[in-house]
């Protein structure tokens, strides 16, 4: 339940509020905006008549009801829209943000090319997977700890902040030391101990959409990481398994234009794992703004046909740079093809 305060409400109003909340066996969650302040009642084994009396509260303007079983991510919570700060780059603040880079870290010169392309071109964060979870275990895995090094590396050296999937528990601390943003990819969006944990770390969580999930699933499981305390979670939408066999996936845009609609949390849009297919990354790119996506996570490498994972869906360096003009994103400078 939702306790809206008077604009006029004293701080001590605000905290016997607060206390009478936590009294009933809630959690309170507080919402300061600039006219007033929203305080959530979170949990299900509190007294919930309790709640609604305060309706007679000094300083109460009402108690309403959230209708959505996710509390915390629910825009009946939080009118103004989340912002998410990775290391000066702000999601959901209205700028697109695209970010871009290799599906897989194979070698430091491949990660430094792309890092430099991708900056030049106007890319304003660096991707890649340094532990790849592949449907064969005969695939190629990622090269783990030294790839998380070499992404550090081309951090520093074009000043991109960096994401990177974190697969498990075990592999959380060290990835939390290189990565400045931390993804939970597709496979392990219901992974429910990996979200736990996440939810105590000091990074950002990227949080991809699960193959088979539905929104109110996918907005659960970002429910989990706001309730354990990290309020810093941004959504992917990265296409969801249907009949269609065209595809690799089905780019759901309907999806992030209504997650916008129950949500404060920004939405980014993966085309490149959406389609599985480079002719439709820059139609669906422009599609999935249009829809009010706050930014695009692109699969870009030096040459796509050599790449160790999913280069049917990799842009070249030129091919980026041109997304980008037509994205209206001015490139730093010329990239050249190899």
């Amino acid at each position: 339940m939702i306790v809206n305060m008077s604009n006029n409400a004293t701080p001590d109003q605000i905290n016997h509020i607060i206390d009478r909340i936590k009294e009933c066996g809630f959690q309170a969650h507080v919402v300061k905006g600039e006219e007033r302040t929203i305080i959530g009642a979170i949990g299900s084994s509190g007294r919930r008549s309790e709640i609604e009396a305060l309706r007679a509260a000094p300083g109460v303007a009402e108690v309403i009801q959230i209708s959505h079983p996710f509390k915390l991510v629910s825009r009946q919570l939080r009118q103004t829209r989340t912002v998410v700060d990775v290391r000066g780059t702000r999601i959901g603040s209205g700028e697109l943000v695209v970010i871009a880079g290799p599906c897989s870290v194979e070698s430091e010169e491949q990660v430094m090319e792309t890092a430099h392309a991708v900056k030049a071109a106007g890319a304003r964060m660096l991707r890649g997977g340094a532990y790849k979870p592949r449907t064969s275990p005969y695939d190629f895995q990622g090269l783990g700890v030294e790839a998380l090094c070499f992404l550090r590396q081309a951090s520093r050296e074009t000043g991109l902040p960096i994401v990177t999937e974190v697969m498990s528990e075990t592999d959380v601390e060290i990835v939390e030391q290189y990565a400045d943003m931390m993804q939970v990819g597709a496979r392990n969006m219901q992974n429910f101990s990996l979200l736990r944990k996440l939810a105590r770390v000091s990074k950002p969580i990227l949080l991809k959409r699960g193959p088979s999930a539905t929104v109110k699933e996918w907005l659960l499981a970002a429910e989990y990481l706001l309730s354990g305390g990290n309020a810093n979670v941004v959504l992917c939408e990265r296409g969801i398994k249907t009949f269609e066999t065209a595809t690799r996936n089905t780019l759901d845009l309907a999806a992030v234009a209504l997650v916008k609609e129950l949500s404060h949390l920004p939405v980014l849009a993966d085309p490149s794992h959406g389609t599985g297919l480079r002719s439709l990354i820059s139609p669906m790119s422009k599609a999935a703004v249009a829809a009010g996506a706050d930014g695009l996570l692109i699969e870009v490498h030096p040459c796509p046909e050599r790449a160790l994972s999913d280069g049917p869906q990799s842009l070249d360096l030129p091919g980026f740079q041109e997304l980008m003009k037509d994205l209206g994103q001015a490139p730093v400078r010329e990239v050249k093809a190899a």
